[in-house]
């Protein structure tokens, strides 16, 4: 089968809407927390696309894809600060890329050992390497500043090229988000590259592919250096963002983030890790700012996703879309709004457990029990709150568990009977 031309008409006008979507976006908002938040959300989707080139493309799951993410932003630091000291002359504007370049040669130094072999044993070794380097920032606080991490300041040498200073968020996050588009794009466009089509093969079947005459560990090795690479400029980016590099960017937490992002997105898909990435950031900033359990939360989504809806996000939007096409849609959409209604019992049932358990565990700590939930005062430490938690609970289940097998009614279709009229 002939590959179709990378910018094709429907691709060129796919592309431009999403370019012309960027560009806008920051029109209707023009606060600082939601500009800040719309940064957060173009770095994170290029760290989780950088992942999913090994994970989606690749087969490979790498507990420990923070390195180039983190190793990227504090050589980006020291960078920025060399620019500072006027010790090295390099556009702002530029500066991302350092950062792709220190994630693309550690992506070649580590690369080279953990791509030796694949599934389990290239996890455990990813992990292990992701654990040293992690420990060793607080080994060698010259380079990573100890607990403290690394600072500067991206405003240098007052006005450059028609008045950009980046000081202003919104030049900043317009720098994201070209860096961002520019990123996303490239990757895309590897993916219809036989690099990119040999790595699939390579996640499918390397002993076929090796017996075609490709070496399946040249094409990890590849994926590798590339996906270190652009988690690299994630990094930059990040760094240029909050002017500060800690400890925490080279974490198992930040590896675990990136891997629920390209989960709860589907990593079957290209653009699933772009919504894993705008989902997850947008529950990390808001809802941590509205719950202090919201790791709970956290956990139980990548739960559900990874139990019932294996192909995250993007795999439930393409299934609705196949069934838009054939026409099922329009006659299932009833079945859909009836499953809503329980759906929105079981979600405040669960907030409602939730924030009493957490109300209920700290009450030593904050001296009473009493929390509210959904705009409502209640007292955690009283047994008859608790039972009606846990009655909803089960009402939302068990009319959820009705309306998915009416669901699942409604899209069989019996075959006709044989030989009959």
């Amino acid at each position: 089968m002939k590959t179709p031309p990378l910018l094709n008409a429907r691709r060129l006008v796919f592309w431009s809407a999403y370019l012309a979507l960027l560009v806008l976006l920051p029109l209707a908002v023009h606060k600082g927390y939601w500009l800040s938040l719309l940064c957060q959300i173009g770095i994170n989707t290029v760290f989780a696309l950088s992942f999913n080139m090994l994970l989606g493309q690749t087969g490979l799951l790498s507990f420990g894809h923070a390195v180039y993410y983190g190793l990227g932003a504090f050589v980006t630091m020291h960078a920025l600060r060399a620019i500072n000291a006027s010790s090295l002359h390099f556009p702002i504007t530029l500066v991302p890329l350092v950062g792709g370049a220190a994630g693309l040669l550690f992506g070649v130094a580590f690369g080279y050992v953990t791509t030796k072999r694949a599934g389990t044993t290239f996890a455990m070794i990813s992990l292990g390497i992701g654990e040293m380097v992690a420990a060793s920032s607080l080994m060698f606080p010259s380079f990573f500043g100890g607990e403290g991490g690394v600072s500067s300041n991206r405003v240098v040498g007052g006005k450059g090229l028609f008045g950009i200073t980046y000081g202003p968020q919104i030049q900043m996050y317009y720098l994201i988000a070209g860096w961002a588009f520019l990123s996303i794009l490239a990757m895309y466009a590897l993916t219809q590259t036989p690099l990119g089509r040999i790595a699939n093969a390579v996640r499918d079947n390397p002993e076929r592919a090796e017996f075609v005459g490709y070496n399946p560990r040249r094409v990890r090795f590849l994926m590798m250096m590339l996906a270190g690479f652009f988690a690299g400029i994630a990094g930059g980016l990040t760094a240029l963002n909050y002017e500060i590099v800690t400890a925490e960017s080279l974490s198992a937490y930040t590896s675990g983030l990136v891997i629920m992002m390209a989960f709860v997105g589907g990593i079957g898909v290209f653009f699933g890790p772009i919504l894993g990435a705008a989902l997850i950031t947008v529950l990390q900033i808001v809802v941590a700012g509205a719950t202090a359990a919201w790791p709970v939360y956290f956990g139980l989504i990548f739960l559900l996703v990874v139990l019932y809806a294996p192909g995250g996000i993007a795999g439930i939007l393409l299934e609705q879309m196949k069934l838009w096409r054939s026409g099922e849609l329009r006659r299932l959409w009833p079945s859909y709004l009836l499953a809503l209604v329980p759906a929105v019992i079981l979600v405040g049932a669960v907030i409602f457990l939730v924030e009493m358990s957490y109300a209920l565990v700290n009450s030593s700590q904050t001296g009473s029990s009493e929390v509210r939930v959904l705009g409502f005062g209640l007292d955690a430490g009283r047994a008859l709150t608790w039972i009606a938690g846990a009655v909803a609970l089960a009402i939302g289940v068990a009319l959820l568990r009705a309306a998915a097998k009416r669901i699942a009614g409604d899209r069989y279709v019996p075959p006709l009977p044989q030989g009959r009229t």
